[in-house]
């Protein structure tokens, strides 16, 4: 069996294990509430490892993107939520087609004007549209305000006799920027109820909100306690990573994600990878708020700080003495999965350093 140490690099690894520990844990935190499982799919962009969490017991999946949920209804996925607003109408005539496979499709809105466009393509379809309303529960970025707008929006959705509103959800992304675990919790609380205080103002009004939604992957276990909420949506826990262990949501050790890289020079005060920020990517945590320490952790090499990268190069500063020398191998928790994952084709899946198969990142580049 082959080791992955005699892989070259830089490879992307994923540790089958620890993978299908941090599955686990999100299933049975589900079960445990009797929630459903939505995962986010834009973490891993794999159809084997959505796959892999509907087996588990996932009730569906979540995209970014237009282009990531045809890849995973080409993979033979039915039930998929796009998490993001859609308004184009080139963009809505790939919604029909998918409708046309059969796909139990969901969308985002968060405004009256794009009720209008999906409308007006969808009038000429035998289709009737799930929309959810996507409600602002801090992040400030897509989402009306929760409450008298969410319920605004949703009556606006019952004049549309093309679409019906299937849900309220939200995303607490603005997490990643917390300082505390303490921080994260009231934010995962005020995500929990942004999201059920909207449903019970519709429903107030006569307007059935069958899924409250939550996402999060440092909030999910918090929001997704609040009474109400029936759906959590985390991505990112499938693997987790360096801003994930660096906000207190997780430990190293349980990252089932990995880059292989090679040292190509040691000097007194540096040692340089064949891993850039084309391997690494230049994340460092949310908003300002440095979450981790250089631009990925070394494992077993805790004298080494990757303080810069440029495309192809990770410039680890020294801070001390080190046993690496030219053409070893390491292996490095990315600060950011997500995008890492982006830059590469296909996950090495190792157990315990021996390589069990290789699987493709199905979806990478989709991001229209």
């Amino acid at each position: 069996m082959t080791e992955i140490i005699s892989l070259d690099t830089p490879s992307l690894l994923l540790d089958y294990h620890k993978l299908l520990s941090n599955l686990n844990e999100m299933t049975s935190f589900a079960k445990e509430q009797g929630i459903s499982y939505r995962p986010h799919i834009k973490t891993h962009k794999s159809i084997k490892i959505a796959q892999l969490q509907l087996q588990a017991g996932a009730v569906g999946i979540t995209t970014a993107k237009i282009s990531e949920a045809e890849v995973m209804a080409a993979g033979g996925i039915k039930d998929i939520l796009i998490a993001y607003p859609i308004s184009s109408p080139d963009k809505i005539k790939r919604l029909v087609k998918l409708l046309e496979l059969g796909i139990q499709l969901k969308v985002s809105v968060d405004n009256t004007e794009s009720l209008s466009f999906l409308q007006k393509e969808l009038e000429h379809t035998p289709f009737i549209l799930e929309v959810w309303i996507k409600v602002n529960s801090g992040l400030n970025r897509c989402g009306v305000d929760p409450g008298k707008e969410a319920v605004i929006l949703a009556k606006a959705v019952m004049t549309h006799s093309r679409l019906k509103l299937g849900g309220i959800f939200t995303h607490a992304g603005h997490s990643y920027a917390a300082k505390t675990k303490e921080e994260i919790e009231t934010i995962g609380l005020h995500e929990g109820h942004a999201v059920v205080e909207s449903a019970i103002e519709c429903e107030k009004e006569g307007i059935s909100i069958p899924v409250r939604s939550v996402g999060s992957t440092p909030t999910y276990k918090t929001a997704g306690r609040i009474n109400g909420v029936t759906e959590i949506r985390p991505g990112n826990a499938v693997f987790f990573d360096a801003i994930q262990a660096g906000l207190g949501v997780t430990s190293i050790d349980r990252c089932a994600l990995s880059l292989l890289a090679s040292v190509v020079g040691v000097y007194k005060d540096r040692v340089i990878f064949d891993s850039g920020s084309k391997s690494l990517c230049l994340d460092k945590g949310a908003h300002g708020n440095q979450t981790v320490t250089g631009f990925g952790q070394v494992i077993g090499h805790p004298e080494i700080v990757i303080e810069r990268l440029s495309e192809e190069h990770g410039v680890g500063v020294l801070l001390e003495a080190t046993t690496l020398k030219l053409n070893d191998k390491v292996q490095i928790i990315p600060n950011h999965a997500c995008t890492v994952v982006n830059q590469f084709e296909e996950y090495v899946v190792h157990d315990n350093g021996r390589v069990m198969d290789v699987w493709k990142v199905d979806a990478r580049g989709m991001v229209t």
